[in-house]
């Protein structure tokens, strides 16, 4: 039996009227509520993403592959989403957000608590990024536990060696909260999986839902660099990032390296 009230309806059910009144727009400029709702929407996204992600990662860590495949290949589906997402943004002329810009303060997409979760839940690690947070109490402590705890990556090569395929211990027993850094070992390990796909499918398997998981969050980073640069130019962020230097910076970030640099040698 079902414990939902008889008299709900669609719009209750999914909170419509929250939701819908959740867009408060501050200039009287009519292209801010395509911004609002970029945002908002984005990070809706950004909510199943770590929902999934959070999930795939528990699952990697109890060799429960196959329903990590299935979130890792939704989360990569839901990054196609914000790639497309970025083509609305980009119908907004400089004039027409310089025109909605004044009244933006100093928020920033900067300051995504949910976004840096992401970051960190894929191996992206940086102290310094915490900092954006710290007046939030509740969202830095949040964040901070992102920080803490091992990477989707961390728990991909804890999987192969308990697999039996040799990963060097101190990969294994590095330090979660610091940038992961390509290691040759783990290549070899990598390449150990891929030339015997046959007898590692699941390794095997679980290297290419990391690849297109990165394929895809590549793009998102080329789209927001390509959107922020016109839209905005080489103008300074709104939180004070250096806007398109920084976008593009960031473009050279690996997650997973070793399973790019094994391409060459298989």
């Amino acid at each position: 039996m079902s414990d939902a009230p008889t008299s709900m309806d669609y719009g209750d059910y999914l909170h419509l009227d929250e939701v819908l009144g959740a867009q408060h727009t501050l200039s009287p400029d009519h292209n801010e509520l395509l911004f609002i709702v970029q945002h908002q929407t984005s990070e809706l996204w950004m909510k199943l993403m770590l929902h999934e992600l959070r999930a795939a990662v528990a699952h990697v860590a109890d060799d429960q592959l196959q329903p990590a495949f299935k979130m890792l290949s939704r989360v990569s589906k839901i990054m196609e989403q914000l790639v497309h997402a970025w083509d609305v943004l980009a119908t907004m002329t400089p004039p027409e957000y310089s025109a909605i810009r004044p009244y933006l303060g100093h928020s920033s997409g900067f300051q995504s608590w949910q976004y840096r979760c992401i970051e960190f839940a894929c191996g992206n690690k940086k102290a310094a990024m915490l900092e954006p947070h710290r007046g939030r109490p509740a969202r830095f402590a949040e964040v901070e536990a992102a920080l803490q705890v091992p990477s989707l990556y961390d728990e991909a090569l804890a999987l192969l060696a308990r697999r039996g395929i040799p990963v060097p211990e101190h990969v294994l027993q590095r330090d979660v909260t610091q940038p992961y850094v390509a290691d040759p070992g783990v290549e070899a390990a990598w390449l150990q999986v891929y030339r015997d796909a046959e007898a590692n499918w699941e390794l095997y398997q679980l290297g290419e839902e990391l690849v297109d998981l990165e394929d895809a969050f590549r793009l998102w980073r080329f789209r927001h660099l390509t959107t922020v640069q016109r839209v905005i130019g080489f103008k300074q962020g709104t939180g004070g990032t250096a806007g398109v230097s920084y976008l593009r910076a960031m473009l050279d970030t690996e997650l997973f390296p070793e399973l790019w640099t094994i391409r060459t040698a298989l």
